[in-house]
């Protein structure tokens, strides 16, 4: 009997041992702010930038040069507010290829999810889920490839063999 009870603590030895050494060790690494971080993604993003170009690319048809104006607006917490103003021409061509439109202007609200490794943006929109939903060019489930070049930020989503579905160019102001 002493054997068996001998064979039966020592596994609850181990156990409580390995408990105590499984305690809680709080972080005390300060958090990622170098390059690469996504806080210095979103102060390169933050900004108010204005409408250079946009052009759509639908499938088995022209690209459509969209004629226009708008503003961009980010802020330091990654909310993003968009305005989009097309012509009549624009708008029908916009609608064609998927894009809803009302009365010539595109408005939205959110913020976004910045991927670094891919330099994607995300957009989780006011009142819109992240995923589902519409399936055209700008659809929320397709990210932004970004690029800054200087003042110019570019954003173009892909459909699902990498070609451009959409390229939009905004000024920094």
């Amino acid at each position: 009997m002493k054997y068996v009870r001998a064979m039966l603590s020592v596994p609850l030895v181990v156990a409580v041992a390995s408990t105590a050494a499984c305690t809680y060790k709080p972080r005390t690494d300060p958090p990622n702010t170098g390059p690469g971080s996504v806080k210095v993604a979103r102060q390169y993003l933050e900004g108010r930038w204005t409408l250079v170009s946009f052009a759509i690319y639908p499938p088995n048809a022209a690209p459509v040069q969209v004629k226009g104006t708008g503003t961009l607006v980010y802020d330091d917490f990654g909310n993003l507010q968009m305005d989009l103003n097309v012509d009549e021409a624009s708008a029908a061509l916009m609608q064609k290829a998927g894009i809803p439109i009302d009365k010539g202007r595109v408005s939205t609200s959110g913020r976004t999810v910045v991927d670094m490794q891919g330099r994607t943006l995300t957009y989780v929109l006011d009142g819109q889920a992240a995923v589902g939903g519409a399936a055209g060019p700008l659809a929320m489930s397709r990210p932004r490839h970004w690029e800054r070049d200087g003042n110019t930020l570019t954003l173009t989503t892909k459909d699902e063999k990498g070609q451009p579905l959409s390229v939009g160019k905004w000024q920094k102001q």
